[in-house]
């Protein structure tokens, strides 16, 4: 491994946790990304195929040459060294979820257009919400019916489909709160005014952790 080469990211790991679970392709890596971690580690495709190159520079897999056809790829393995890497980097202190929304950043700046421009961000919102529910409730009943890959991997699956599922319930039933909020603004949101009850309300929901 070179010294001028890069530490292992967060990403490192994911696609490090990847190969504890089986050898990927690159490409298969970059589908299976985004068909599980892409629900909550989403990254550029681009990055995804120069991370196993960087896990097996510092010693963490192998890289294995095969033809499928005539098509050559190249298959990674995850290393003994690779394995406990992955142990050492479980229990470090972790950073916490980091919210980035497209939406609420239209939402937020609303003044600057109209009502109905509004009312457009927060119904996508919703059915976003529900388009992702609908993929998390199917994994869901794939492990109940016992035929989702990597069955033997439910017990970790489901703790993170809980959370999924409640994010997901979450901005759907924020987006129709909202949308009910909104119809009940003039045309130019600038004019709006407050609901006194609406902040009062959200005061009283912050107060959980109090």
């Amino acid at each position: 491994m070179s010294m001028d080469d890069p530490a292992l990211t967060t990403t490192s790991y994911a696609i490090l946790g990847l190969l504890s679970v089986r050898p990927w392709s690159t490409y298969e890596l970059a589908r299976q990304m985004d068909r599980s971690l892409g629900r909550f580690w989403p990254r550029a495709q681009s990055k995804l195929y120069e991370e196993p190159k960087k896990l097996v520079r510092h010693g963490l897999a192998v890289a294995t040459k095969e033809a499928v056809g005539r098509r050559p790829r190249t298959v990674y393995t995850i290393t003994a060294e690779g394995r406990r890497a992955l142990a050492d980097w479980l229990p470090r202190p972790s950073a916490g979820p980091v919210l980035e929304s497209e939406q609420l950043l239209k939402v937020f700046f609303a003044d600057s257009g109209t009502s109905a421009d509004t009312l457009a961000t927060l119904h996508a919102a919703r059915a976003w919400a529900e388009e992702r529910n609908q993929g998390n409730a199917a994994v869901a009943r794939a492990h109940l019916a016992g035929l989702a890959p990597f069955q033997e991997r439910a017990a970790q699956t489901a703790l993170v489909g809980r959370f999924l599922t409640d994010y997901y319930r979450l901005v759907a039933t924020w987006a129709e709160w909202a949308e009910a909020v909104v119809r009940q603004w003039p045309d130019d949101p600038a004019d709006a005014t407050p609901d006194p009850s609406e902040i009062a309300e959200t005061l009283r929901r912050a107060s959980w952790s109090d």
